[in-house]
């Protein structure tokens, strides 16, 4: 009984290991679902369409301004604290001169 049983899990655990490597080698439709890789060519009206599709895409995205600027939320917190670090100091005023002599 317990042979049965191991032989049984063993058959289990191979059938879930290979199913995957099975489903790759099949032939797109093979099961009766479509598995993407159409072999449908364009007419030259479709493929017409498509490239000015393709190129009203390209033309939009070149419209998108380029982000350049960082995204630093703190950044103005720490501009000012950097400004005030690096500020030369005053110069301090001359010392009245005494007139003890």
């Amino acid at each position: 009984m317990v042979k049965h049983m191991r032989a049984f899990r063993l058959a289990a655990v191979l059938a879930v290991l290979t199913s995957p490597a099975f489903a790759q080698g099949l032939p797109a439709g093979a099961l009766g679902l479509p598995l993407g890789g159409s072999d449908k060519t364009l007419t030259p009206e479709e493929r017409e369409a498509q490239e000015a599709r393709d190129k009203a895409y390209k033309e939009s995205l070149r419209k998108i301004p380029n982000q350049t600027a960082p995204n630093d939320p703190w950044g103005s917190a720490r501009a000012a604290e950097q400004s005030q670090k690096t500020a030369a100091p005053k110069p301090k005023p001359a010392p009245a001169a005494s007139t003890a002599r």
